[in-house]
This record gives structure tokens, sequence and C-alpha cells, in this order.
């Protein structure tokens, strides 16, 4: 979150979560401390420095049949060092910093919409946008 209290949201150009609207995050590198590989991720997708201020929570998601998934997403809240994001275009096709009166209008999964609703009290989990 930056200090306007907006969060960072990327359109996903690659599964999983594809054209859905999540924050900056990915997989963990086999011995890497889950802060680095948040910290890395978060470099990596859209070229931000942050600093880790705490785990907000975690969230399941199953993808049952031919993708036969299972996530464990951990949700951390951070505050990014300087706010010019400059995405990798081929993990992200768009990156917005959005406040919480504007999330509802952005299709994202279940988990992120869960999330949001944490830090966000006044967004709504029941709005009538696309879940996964």
């Amino acid at each position: 979150m930056d200090d306007d209290g907006r969060v960072l949201l990327t359109k996903r150009s690659i599964p999983p979560f594809l054209d859905q609207w999540v924050m900056p995050g990915g997989k963990i590198d086999l011995g890497e401390p889950i802060l680095e590989a948040l910290k890395r991720e978060v470099h990596e997708e859209v070229g931000l420095e942050v600093e880790v201020e705490g785990l907000i929570d975690v969230f399941e998601h199953l993808t049952p049949g031919d993708e036969n998934c299972h996530f464990v997403i951990l949700y951390y809240r951070c505050r990014p060092l300087y706010c010019d994001v400059v995405h990798n275009i081929h993990e992200v096709t768009e990156a917005t910093w959005a406040s919480s009166r504007e999330l509802a209008d952005y299709a994202m999964p279940a988990g992120a919409r869960f999330i949001l609703g944490k830090v966000f009290p006044e967004f709504s989990l029941n709005d009538n946008s696309e879940y996964c």
C-alpha cells in the first residue's frame, strides 16, 4: 500500500489467474526465504523495492480438474520505497494503483477479494464482480 492508501494491482498475462487483477507476487524458489521471495517477485513483476510490514492472512486456492493445482497464498502488507511502476510485460499486461473505492471495478480471484476486504473493510466481498 502506498502513502495515499492505494493498493498496487497487476493484470496477469500468464496463468494462474490469467487476465485477472491481483497483487504482485509469485512462487518461492527452493531454499529461498519467504520475504526474500516476496521482494524478488515484486521487483520482477513491477520494478519496485518494498518494505514488508507484516502478514495479513493466508488463502488457499484449489483448481480441481485438468489444472489440478493447490495454491497456498501468503498475503503480506508492503510499503513501496518509491511508486514508479515498470511492469514486466512477460507476466503483467497492466499495473495500476487503486483506491478502495475503485476495487469493485476490477475482475480478480476470490483470494485477492478476500484479502482486500481485510485491508479495506469498506470493500464488499458481495459485489457483482467476477470471481474465480
